[in-house]
């Protein structure tokens, strides 16, 4: 389900894995709704966007020393995210001003299936958590 933009509702599963809802989730922050209260939260809600392709989402919640354009931001087509599991989190509280998110989201594209492993950085600035940059393991 994750990977397949038409058939997220509100009432279906939030892609980012928490099995709430994707309108009780990760939808109030792409609608702009509400701010993501934690690192975890933020990480989780661009791995949605990731799976619904919601480039603007992407690029208003990453930090501008890093983001790249819209034009840079393109996401392939044929890639289908299938799941996210947070590893661990450092930080990223509603209280910190950093954090770090480590996760694996696994995709499929065609016949080819992967892990993507990264520790990601994330930085609150007035009160708003931005994605940073990311490890790749």
């Amino acid at each position: 389900m994750a990977g397949t933009v038409e058939r997220t509702t509100d009432t279906t599963r939030c892609p980012c894995g928490t099995g709430e809802a994707y309108g009780a989730c990760c939808a109030r922050f792409h609608r702009g709704e509400a701010d993501a209260p934690t690192a975890e939260a933020l990480m989780r809600s661009r791995y949605s966007a990731f799976a619904l392709r919601d480039t603007s989402y992407l690029a208003r919640t990453w930090h501008a020393s890093t983001r790249p354009t819209l034009d840079e931001l393109r996401l392939d087509a044929d890639q289908r995210w299938l799941r996210l599991d947070v590893l661990g989190t450092t930080g990223g509280g509603p209280f910190d001003d950093d954090g770090t998110v480590t996760f694996e989201a696994r995709w499929r594209s065609g016949a080819e299936r992967g892990v993507l492993r990264e520790r990601s950085r994330f930085v609150r600035e007035e009160r708003r958590w931005t994605y940073l940059d990311g490890e790749v393991a």
